[in-house]
């Protein structure tokens, strides 16, 4: 059967075949804007057919022009200034953080730009990425650090396709198969496991682990946290930045300040740290009032005291996942809890702390037994009324 009008198979000098033969084919759309085609090639007969028949529509539409020969090193070091600078933006329409930023500069420089760099941004196909996912597979590379690698492309072709001039009309990034992330579930610390850990450690640490088990904070809000900022009075912490160790100060990672309550447990670890201070003003948990704490340090000193204790030791992150347990298990509802951990959604409190939630398995098997009896006795009582 011949081929739509606008495709056609390009033979290469080596082809003998000229039938049923692997040559790519070329599917091709005139745009009047640019009075000039657009071309793309493709490994089978059927993907050119449907870029066409997308493509007619993208120009229709004025969706589509004919692409800036603009290579993916180009557009990639354009995106990292748009984010940088704030003018690409999360999907939830937030900034992208420095360290995000950095971290895809990095994917970016030791593995994607060395394989497609040289390449034009409207010639990289979902074969060629999937092509690029299987070798790092082979490679041994673990899921989490591919699907790390992929997310910058994710945002540059997701860019892409938003411009009418890049000649993107499908994201190559999707579709792709892509080996499942396995992880454990993070560790949390029992109520009883936390009293041993703080009573471990130097007081000089104690205030800021007992402020990431009971307050919930982030590394980076706890590296930020200014004295102004604790009111022992009111029983509030106000959380209004983060911090970055490259970038300095930030806003918190979900661009909003938050109030998160002291409890009793952690007033006595605050009341002690602050009167300790060398300083009235700055930060909390300071190096000195103006520089927060190295973590790396700070960490190395709590596991040695942990270990001379015979203790599992935890992270700063793992204590914030401690926090949302205990509050779970005192019976804080999910929308309090996504207000203190700092969350941009409720959905993402309960996504990752769902597991933990009163209602589960056996114990919803108990509650739901306790509402249908409650429903029967009043339906007796209004019989008997009756």
């Amino acid at each position: 059967m011949a081929a739509p009008t606008g495709i056609r198979q390009r033979h290469g000098r080596a082809c003998r075949a000229q039938v049923k033969c692997s040559c790519p084919w070329r599917a091709e759309v005139y745009s009047p804007r640019d009075g000039k085609k657009i071309r793309r090639s493709f490994p089978t007969k059927a993907a050119a057919t449907a870029w066409r028949d997308e493509a007619k529509t993208g120009v229709r539409k004025k969706v589509l022009r004919a692409p800036v020969p603009i290579t993916l090193d180009e557009a990639a070091q354009a995106w990292l200034d748009g984010a940088r600078e704030g003018l690409i933006r999360t999907r939830s329409g937030d900034v992208y953080k420095p360290a995000a930023v950095r971290a895809y500069e990095a994917a970016l420089r030791l593995r994607v730009l060395p394989e497609f760099g040289h390449r034009k941004l409207s010639d990289v196909t979902r074969a060629d990425l999937q092509d690029f996912v299987d070798a790092m597979v082979a490679e041994g590379l673990n899921a989490s650090t591919i699907g790390v690698t992929l997310n910058p492309l994710r945002a540059i072709f997701k860019r892409a396709l938003a411009r009418p001039d890049s000649g993107i009309v499908v994201n190559p990034t999707t579709g792709l198969g892509m080996p499942a992330v396995r992880g454990g579930r993070d560790r949390v610390a029992s109520p009883e496991e936390c009293s041993r850990l703080l009573a471990a450690l130097t007081s000089a640490d104690r205030a800021l682990w007992a402020t990431a088990m009971f307050g919930g904070l982030r590394r980076g809000e706890l590296a930020a946290l200014r004295i102004e900022d604790v009111d022992l009075g009111a029983g509030l912490i106000d959380v209004r930045r983060g911090w970055d160790y490259v970038a300095g100060e930030i806003a918190t990672k979900s661009g909003r300040d938050r109030r998160v309550p002291i409890a009793a447990v952690l007033r006595d670890y605050l009341d002690e740290h602050l009167l300790s201070l060398d300083w009235q003003e700055g930060l909390v948990f300071g190096a000195t009032a103006t520089r927060p704490f190295t973590g790396t340090a700070t960490m190395d000193r709590a596991k040695k005291a942990w270990k001379n204790a015979k203790l599992t030791s935890i992270t700063l992150h793992e204590c914030r996942h401690t926090f949302a347990s205990l509050a779970i298990a005192a019976g804080a509802n999910a929308k309090a809890l996504s207000t203190y951990m700092g969350h941009a959604n409720i959905s993402i409190t309960l996504d990752r702390y769902g597991h933990l939630m009163p209602g589960n398995e056996v114990e919803f098997a108990g509650l739901l037994d306790e509402y249908l009896a409650r429903a029967d006795t009043a339906g007796r009582l209004a019989q008997i009324e009756g």
